[in-house]
């Protein structure tokens, strides 16, 4: 129910969107054998992008998302999307500290049935929704992994196999 409930409510929320805001978005479907689901909905307004991402099936956590180069989850264990979208070239790290990737989002909170959630904005201005190359989501992949980002093992935060992949697509 909960989950529905919160399904429901970020459908609300991408519908409300008012004019002059891009949107995009992605569904994530299982990888690696996993039970994993779910959606991530990006929404830019006035420059910042704001991410929500709501996940089922993860199991214990808290499990790590990130967003990956290639727009490609056709492999079974998900390595099809690449590597950690980086095209500052910086080292991984923690969003907000130092050096981190673009696509070090961080780790999703999982609650006691499975279901992972993170919302926040981007206020650095690393990601647009079809702006500049640099910073542009659309055609890249969001990877749910099996453990934890670490924050410091490079080149990804040792969080392990690719269990949910699903490539950012512009929505209106």
């Amino acid at each position: 129910m909960k989950n529905t409930y919160s399904a429901l409510l970020m459908l609300f929320v991408i519908s409300c969107s008012g004019p002059g805001e891009k949107m995009a978005k992605a569904k994530i479907f299982s990888k690696s054998g996993s039970g994993v689901i779910g959606e991530v909905a990006f929404k830019e307004v006035k420059g910042a992008i704001k991410i929500e991402a709501n996940i089922v099936g993860v199991g214990a956590g808290p499990v790590a998302i990130h967003i990956h180069t290639l727009g490609d989850c056709s492999s079974d264990d998900g390595k099809s999307s690449g590597g950690h979208w980086n095209p500052t070239g910086e080292d991984h790290g923690k969003w907000g500290e130092a050096m981190f990737h673009s696509g070090d989002i961080g780790n999703l909170k999982v609650d006691g049935f499975g279901a992972g959630r993170v919302v926040f904005t981007d206020r650095y201005g690393r990601w647009s929704i079809g702006g500049p190359l640099e910073t542009d989501i659309i055609g890249k992949a969001i990877v749910i992994h099996l453990g934890m980002d670490d924050m410091v093992s490079q080149p990804s935060g040792a969080a392990g196999r690719r269990i949910g992949c699903g490539v950012i697509t512009k929505a209106r």
